[in-house]
């Protein structure tokens, strides 16, 4: 199996991992705002070689508009640079994935991320990791309805334990390394940006 490179940058973190064999030989992870532009390259090398990797897998989104255009750009310009794969993967998945791995007892879970204009993005799975229905932009109210009893997961939760204190919410970033734990199913994406929503700028008429 060829190094793979990761790139993760869909919400609030930066993060990068390289894994060999399965493995993760070295990862970086900030929470950087909205610095993904100024410390992803960065990061990527100061892992061994650089980051130079035969396959680049990358998040796709949904998230953050700016973060995953920076992790795409970066994606696909080292792939030029290096004669290498680029493929991609959600973040949904991506957190799925890694909180099926931490709780062996989980069954299913939702997961909520930070959307726009006040909304969430939302999406269920189940174990063996498996997508219970395509996801959503939603407010917190309509969110709240859909997950049905589920553990939600993610950096919105917060935004449906004020409707529910009793929920069990918990408070997660995707994080690069987490890719190890994705089937081979959820990393073939095309490494271009899912948004979720349309974009707040929309072009002059002509």
């Amino acid at each position: 199996m060829p190094d793979t490179l990761v790139i993760e940058t869909a919400t609030t973190a930066c993060s990068v991992a390289l894994i060999r064999g399965g493995a993760v030989v070295a990862q970086r992870h900030e929470v950087v705002g909205r610095g993904h532009a100024e410390r992803l390259i960065p990061m990527i090398a100061e892992l061994p070689d650089g980051g130079r990797a035969a396959r680049i897998l990358v998040d796709c989104g949904p998230g953050s508009f700016t973060g995953i255009r920076v992790g795409i750009a970066a994606a696909r310009g080292l792939a030029l640079g290096w004669g290498a794969q680029a493929a991609g993967f959600s973040s949904l998945a991506l957190l799925a994935a890694a909180a099926f791995h931490d709780d062996p007892a989980l069954d299913a879970l939702a997961v909520v991320i930070e959307g726009g204009h006040g909304e969430v993005f939302m999406q269920g799975f189940t174990r063996p990791l498996a997508q219970a229905g395509p996801f959503a932009s939603l407010t917190p109210d309509a969110a709240f309805a859909a997950l049905a009893g589920r553990v939600a997961i993610g950096n919105a939760v917060h935004r449906l334990a004020a409707l529910d204190p009793g929920l069990d919410t918990r408070e997660a970033l995707p994080r690069a390394a987490d890719a190890v734990s994705l089937p081979s199913s959820f990393t073939g994406l095309p490494p271009r940006p899912i948004y979720g929503r349309a974009p707040d700028a929309k072009p002059l008429p002509a």
